[in-house]
């Protein structure tokens, strides 16, 4: 038996309302870290059209045989230097974790947008730590410098590292 095919682009317009379910079952995995709360139509939603608006937001999906496996959200907003990329927000679903998915996923997208990145963790996730940090060191052969912030309105861990030399 063959393992299903792993896709892994850029996200269309299409995939706007797939992304944006995805997005609330990511806010609700993380709501014992993440302080929100849900809107009156029982969402906690999320400002996911300037993704296909603003020329600095790249949306990436992965599919699992044709089927949603997770999202990449790409903005600028650093929180360590002036300018680069900033991984705003990342998502497998579970039944994929642990499959290779988010690191190929994780991979495919800075291949696919070269230059100065930065990925940040909350302080309390140490899966997704553990994870970037594994996945960024094979990328840049253990290239990277890590922050820790606190004190301003976004706290945790941030890697920043440059696959300029990947273009």
């Amino acid at each position: 038996m063959t393992a299903p095919a792993l896709e892994i682009c850029r996200a269309a317009p299409q995939d706007r309302l797939p992304i944006l379910r995805m997005l609330e079952l990511y806010q609700y995995e993380l709501s014992d870290i993440w302080d929100q709360d849900l809107d009156a139509h029982g969402e906690y939603g999320y400002a996911l059209d300037r993704y296909w608006t603003d020329a600095r937001c790249h949306p990436f999906v992965a599919k699992v045989g044709g089927h949603y496996a997770g999202f990449a959200l790409v903005d600028a907003a650093v929180k360590v230097n002036n300018v680069g990329r900033w991984m705003d927000q990342f998502f497998v679903l579970k039944k994929y974790r642990r499959a290779g998915v988010g690191k190929a996923m994780a991979l495919r997208v800075f291949a696919e947008l070269p230059g100065q990145w930065e990925v940040g963790q909350m302080a309390s996730n140490l899966a997704a730590q553990a994870f970037w940090r594994r996945v960024i060191g094979d990328c840049t052969g253990g290239n990277f410098v890590e922050h820790a912030l606190a004190g301003d309105w976004w706290e945790g861990y941030v890697q920043c590292f440059s696959n300029a030399a990947q273009a």
